[in-house]
């Protein structure tokens, strides 16, 4: 048996490194599973920034619209958005939308 594994030491070493090069490329930290799983959450995490952008730049519009040059027009929509105020014979229709 000494005798067998002296022949073959080479290739059991050989057969050794790529089960062991092999099992590392598929799993660990650094594998091909790994990876994969990163690379979803990076796009996951673009899709984010993208609507958080979105979403900032809107709300730096908004703030624009308030601060420096006043828009009398978005500011009456505000209005009647927020208090439901209106105008002189002018009737305010509430809709409730029940979302489930």
């Amino acid at each position: 048996m000494l005798r067998l594994i002296k022949r073959n030491y080479f290739l059991l070493i050989s057969v050794f490194l790529i089960f062991y090069f092999g099992f590392n490329l598929v799993s660990g930290e650094r594998g091909f599973f790994s990876y994969i799983e990163k690379k979803e959450l990076l796009s996951n995490l673009k899709k984010e920034e993208l609507t958080l952008t979105s979403k900032i730049e809107d709300i730096d519009h908004k703030n624009l619209l308030l601060s420096t040059n006043l828009d009398l027009d978005y500011i009456e929509t505000l209005i009647r958005e927020r208090f439901l105020f209106g105008k002189k014979n002018e009737t305010i229709y509430i809709i409730k939308n029940y979302e489930k």
